[in-house]
């Protein structure tokens, strides 16, 4: 592929010293996406600033940046509002409001799965970081799953003290039970079927919970005395399945809805898409996911859900990084050359043990 220029007064180059594999890449990995032929995948980026455009002034060359996901405009009435995952400007895609990099239906750009990425607004849009090397892994989870998992227990209301119930133990469900314990959980479930990602949930102080030996809400029923959740994050998103492989989009969410107290909240990070064609159902092809509605409406419970605009966490993240506050980084399995690439979408798409977070080096 052709190296990035500067397009816009507004762009910069960024020279990439890590870029991630996302769970959200192996939809696009699987086929299950229009993602078109030929896109540079890769929206969880950082590095050192190469290059910037005439309109630039308070990015500098050899800053050391993070890269959100999200690219807004910084000046439309959604960013105006610190929705920057939903930008009016940036994604000619019609009826797609929010624009990522290396993304399907996201918009034009290319990602950083690359030596080089092309950042615009980029005065608005970039994160600074300390310079040198230090908390390279930590910061690599400031472009998207930190503050995503954070967003996810935002989005369902959760308070100090209440107990949390995470589904999926993927990269996203792990941060979202890293941000719900420093927000001061006094217990968080986290459901998942393999043993290395449960593992990780004992690691930082979560419970954690085997839906392949029995019903994870019942489980989560029995150990809090039939009380359930107070809140609970959905980072599954639509092609969950059961114990036996077979897909049910709407298992998680019914899950949820089971396992959360009345008036008691749930937010969705999990990505969920208007149309699949690889789905199990006709309904869910078209993007229609039955889950129990009726359960969640008698319980009055709450739901959020959405991309996460990352800016308007990933300052505050840094600076728990920092501080030694926050180490995402415990999840990180694997850091490989880019030239091996292919292969650690193999093994990350296989759920082979241990290869829970893969990082790239240009």
């Amino acid at each position: 592929m052709p190296d990035p220029s500067i397009q816009a007064p507004g762009d910069a180059i960024v020279r990439i010293t890590t870029t991630n594999i996302c769970g959200s890449d192996l939809h696009m990995y699987e086929g299950r996406s229009t993602v078109e032929a030929g896109k540079v995948l890769g929206h969880e980026n950082m590095g050192v600033v190469e290059a910037v455009g005439a309109g630039v002034s308070r990015i500098s060359v050899g800053d050391r940046v993070s890269v959100p996901f999200n690219i807004a405009c910084g000046t439309c009435r959604n960013c105006v509002s610190g929705w920057t995952s939903f930008c009016l400007r940036t994604n000619p895609t019609d009826g797609v409001d929010g624009a990522a990099y290396g993304y399907a239906n996201m918009g034009p750009y290319d990602g950083g799965q690359a030596q080089l990425l092309r950042v615009p607004y980029a005065d608005f849009n970039l994160l600074e970081l300390p310079p040198g090397t230090e908390h390279e892994h930590d910061f690599a989870m400031l472009s998207d799953i930190f503050p995503t998992g954070w967003h996810g227990t935002e989005l369902a209301g959760m308070r100090p003290g209440d107990r949390v119930a995470v589904f999926g133990a993927g990269p996203v469900g792990l941060m979202a039970a890293h941000s719900a314990m420093i927000r001061g959980a006094s217990e968080v479930f986290v459901v998942d079927k393999e043993r290395d990602r449960l593992d990780l949930a004992a690691k930082i102080g979560a419970t954690p919970v085997d839906f392949s030996r029995a019903d994870p809400a019942e489980q989560i029923l029995d150990a809090t005395g039939g009380r359930g959740a107070d809140c609970g994050v959905e980072a599954v998103g639509y092609q969950a399945h059961d114990p036996s492989g077979d897909e049910h989009p709407e298992l998680v969410l019914d899950n949820l809805v089971k396992v959360v107290r009345s008036t008691g909240g749930i937010g969705v990070v999990g990505v969920y898409v208007p149309s699949d064609p690889g789905a199990a159902t006709a309904a869910a092809k078209e993007g229609r996911v039955a889950f129990d509605y009726g359960t969640f409406f008698s319980k009055g419970q709450q739901m959020g859900t959405g991309q996460c605009p990352v800016m308007r966490y990933n300052r505050h993240l840094r600076d728990l990084i920092v501080t030694g506050r926050a180490q995402p980084s415990f999840l990180v399995s694997h850091e490989l050359p880019l030239d091996r690439a292919a292969e650690g979408y193999e093994r990350f798409d296989r759920r082979d043990a241990g290869w829970t977070k893969v990082l790239l080096k240009p």
